[in-house]
């Protein structure tokens, strides 16, 4: 039987779907819950659109009873999706370098200034 630490990344395997969160098997044991607002930072509209049922998934303990062998878990601030590898960008160079930047820095420092003050002034109104 494996002993967690909260704050700790493990791997685990999606048992269960709810509207309100996502069961985890972590082993023989231990289960656990994400609950829906440990999902994402966002709106959560459909959990089926982050994991399946069989998924084998990061996730972060938060939490964990050693009584009841469960855990509350968390994927909201890591990448959740197991094997998964970031994809390279190969970064190509024009022969234009950095004068797109040059050229519209300024436009869009004054731009972004100008936005400012609209937003700080209809707050003090």
């Amino acid at each position: 039987m494996e002993k967690y630490t909260i704050g700790s990344i493990v791997r685990g395997v999606v048992s269960g779907i709810e509207k309100y969160g996502i069961f985890v098997k972590l082993d023989e044991y231990y289960s656990g819950l994400i609950h829906i607002s440990e999902i994402s930072k966002g709106y959560v509209r459909n959990i089926n659109d982050y994991v399946k049922i069989g998924d084998t998934i990061y996730v972060e303990i938060l939490n964990i009873d050693e009584q009841s062998y469960q855990a509350k878990l968390s994927i909201k601030n890591i990448s959740y999706r197991y094997g998964s590898k970031p994809k390279k960008r190969k970064i190509i160079e024009t022969s234009m370098g950095f004068k797109t930047l040059e050229r519209n820095l300024p436009r869009w420092i004054a731009e972004n200034i100008k936005n400012n003050k609209k937003h700080i002034n209809s707050i003090d109104k």
